[in-house]
């Protein structure tokens, strides 16, 4: 079995997991997390790997972190997770791509990530639930963070943090990759 195939069946499962342990129907969770009935169920039959953006609303009406979708186990204390175990979420021909480190449920949802974006890349961000805030730190190269329209221009060292429930996006201005870690924190479902 690939890591892609691994990665689909463990979001089937822990979809479902999940939905169920909310007493999501799957209209519920469809409307609330702004995806089709159609998709979830797809989902749910490991027929189809959702974009990032989708698993991203799914698990935000869920109120559980990406990690927890994509494997769920009874987890140590401590979980230590190697560089090749980050997950790849995207990436684009240029060489831009963002990896999921790490995530917890603290009370609700945390993660943290490390994104990489080439010269002339974007990435745009959907609205996350009221009270999600998201922590920057850029490692390398100049990184420009638009929320809701104002630009934020960020260089090497600079580090942002902003609540994440309106419309936002990463950019690379530059001409040097800009590297930046990011930690998000969801509040949990009520």
């Amino acid at each position: 079995m690939t890591d892609l195939d691994h990665l689909t069946q463990s979001l089937a499962r822990n979809l479902k997991r999940w939905r169920n342990e909310r007493g999501f129907t799957l209209d519920g969770l469809a409307a609330r997390a702004g995806v089709s009935r159609g998709m979830i169920i797809q989902i749910e039959q490991a027929r189809t790997n959702p974009s990032v953006g989708t698993t991203v609303k799914i698990a935000d009406a869920l109120g559980v972190s990406i990690t927890t979708l994509l494997d769920y186990d009874q987890e140590p204390r401590v979980q230590v997770v190697p560089p090749d175990k980050a997950v790849r979420m995207w990436s684009t021909e240029a060489g831009s791509s963002t990896s999921l480190l790490a995530g917890t449920q603290a009370p609700g949802p945390l993660e943290l990530w490390s994104w990489r974006l080439m010269p002339g890349e974007s990435s745009a961000s959907d609205p996350h639930p009221a009270g999600t805030f998201e922590l920057i730190h850029v490692t390398a190269g100049e990184l420009t963070l638009v929320v809701e329209g104002e630009e934020h221009h960020l260089r090497t060292g600079t580090s942002a943090t902003f609540e994440a429930s309106g419309d936002h996006a990463y950019r690379n201005d530059g001409t040097e990759p800009a590297e930046m870690m990011m930690v998000v924190s969801v509040p949990p479902v009520r």
